[in-house]
């Protein structure tokens, strides 16, 4: 079957999109590990990277179904309403990339979904309960992953009262390792899932997959890449806020930070929801930092991040609409 030359291009930006979530969204990977000076940035972000990477093999695609059938219905779906999400997404991560905001690439992909979906069908084109799912767990995953830091961090510390200091972080710098891994595996499991549904429902309706919709594997290869790329490339502007200016961590915080965030991460992966890496990592970092005191916490940076997070779905999803009205002239 042939493919036209804009299913190509279309399929080309939306791993373009998948290379910016990566560079954006690597501050997540490696904030902890490079703010506890446990590896250099440009080892962090090649340990991070690899993992991302990894992801692609043997962890699902759930998130990748939802992503494709669960926010906007396939039989509505059209070229131009996933050139105009796209486009929505990329232009507001850039925005607060330049902004230094770890917002989630996640949700601007979501809200640049539904924002052209409005334009050009109504509301009858969204998927109204994966609508709300992903909603809830603007709310739930944070909070989960701020709980489970909070908590896992308390234990930690009552587990070494005796130790001391010096012993306790060579133990975890070493540690940290691991569960950077570990949070990078999350991470790519989750967000390269994103870009998976959103080219496999692009290539469903346009016919190249028959009558069932699936997740080819060239594609699940290709996002995992270039999310592992942009990853690569780093976004360093957002390393200093969630690494540095959220709380103060040692490698004992970041250990247990990035644990409760990875544990998050593989359990709402396994359901097949399509959570937000930067929401849950920062919310164990802020769980880690209250379990030591309330005040270790600078809650005015926290406070701005909460409400990038608010604006990201209603922020991409009117950039998309306007792309959207844009191509429908143009068109």
């Amino acid at each position: 079957m042939e493919v036209s030359f804009y299913v190509v291009l279309i399929c080309a930006i939306a791993f373009v999109f998948d290379f910016f979530n990566g560079f954006h969204d690597a501050a997540n990977s490696i904030a902890t590990v490079v703010s506890t000076r446990v590896l250099r940035p440009i080892y962090a972000v090649g340990w991070a990277a690899f993992f991302n990477f990894v992801a692609a093999f043997g962890l699902g695609v759930k998130v990748a179904t939802t992503m494709g059938k669960g926010i906007v219905r396939a039989d509505v779906v059209t070229n131009d309403l996933i050139l105009a999400a796209l486009v929505g997404a990329i232009l507001w991560d850039i925005l607060t990339w330049y902004l230094g905001l770890p917002t989630s690439s996640s949700h601007a992909l979501i809200g640049g979904l539904a924002g052209a979906a409005l334009v050009q069908s109504g509301s009858s084109a969204l998927v109204s309960h994966g609508l709300l799912k992903v909603t809830l767990f603007i709310v739930i995953s944070p909070v989960f992953g701020l709980i489970l830091g909070y908590f896992l961090r308390t234990m930690v510390s009552r587990l070494l009262w005796h130790s001391s200091p010096k012993s306790t972080a060579r133990y975890f710098r070493r540690l940290q390792l691991l569960s950077a891994a570990a949070y990078s595996l999350g991470h790519g499991t989750n967000d390269a899932q994103k870009t998976m549904g959103v080219v496999a429902v692009l290539l469903f309706s346009n016919g190249l997959l028959g009558d069932k919709f699936f997740v080819p594997i060239w594609v699940i290869l290709m996002a995992h890449a270039a999310i592992a790329l942009g990853t690569m490339a780093g976004g360093w502007r957002i390393v200093k806020t969630m690494g540095m200016k959220i709380t103060r961590l040692k490698p004992v915080d970041g250990f247990c930070a990035e644990s409760s965030a990875a544990i998050s991460l593989f359990g709402t992966a396994a359901i097949g929801i399509p959570v937000s890496t930067t929401h849950t990592i920062t919310g164990a970092i802020v769980g880690v930092g209250s379990s030591r005191r309330l005040s270790a916490v600078r809650w005015g940076v926290t406070i701005g991040v909460v409400w990038a997070w608010v604006l990201t779905i209603p922020g991409a999803a009117l950039i998309s609409a306007l792309t959207r009205l844009l191509l429908s002239w143009v068109g």
